[in-house]
């Protein structure tokens, strides 16, 4: 079974590790869970600990601090949902998806900024001259001799 398991971490980019939050025994498997990910995947991927069945509240037996110190102390991304009632459970992947996105990102535009530097069409890193991503500039209202602003 350990075999098969991390073959699937190869090329993950993230994990949702999810526990129950009415099962403390799900919730002490997490550093176990994290340990093995960790283990087999790449350092950079992006892991959310998701406590589920926050519906459940009366028989809670993981409380929400616990969890959120666990991720703070671990770099995790963390999360209460309901899958019953669907609550945060769509957001889970969603900010897990959008900070995959932010990584993978930054990895091309760094790789495109070396593939020019080397080819000499762009000057080094901290040579003083920046490069604009265009599409993530906002445009501005300057004043100035020639704005009515």
């Amino acid at each position: 079974f350990r075999a098969i398991t991390s073959s699937y971490y190869r090329g993950a980019l993230g994990a949702l590790l999810v526990y129950d939050i009415t099962r403390r025994l799900t919730f002490d498997n997490v550093e176990k869970w994290l340990k093995e990910l960790r283990e087999h995947s790449d350092p950079s991927m992006v892991i959310m600990l998701v406590g589920n069945k926050s519906d459940l509240e009366g028989q809670r037996a993981v409380g929400i601090e616990e969890g959120a110190a666990i991720a703070e102390r671990e770099d995790l991304f963390f999360m209460e949902t309901s899958a019953l009632e669907n609550k945060n459970v769509e957001e889970a992947f969603m900010q897990m998806i959008s900070k995959i996105h932010e990584i993978t990102s930054k990895r091309r535009l760094e790789a495109k900024r070396k593939e020019a530097s080397a080819a000499g069409a762009l000057p080094p890193p901290g040579s003083g001259q920046a490069i604009v991503n265009i599409h993530e500039v906002s445009a501005t209202k300057r004043k100035g001799c020639c704005s009515a602003g």
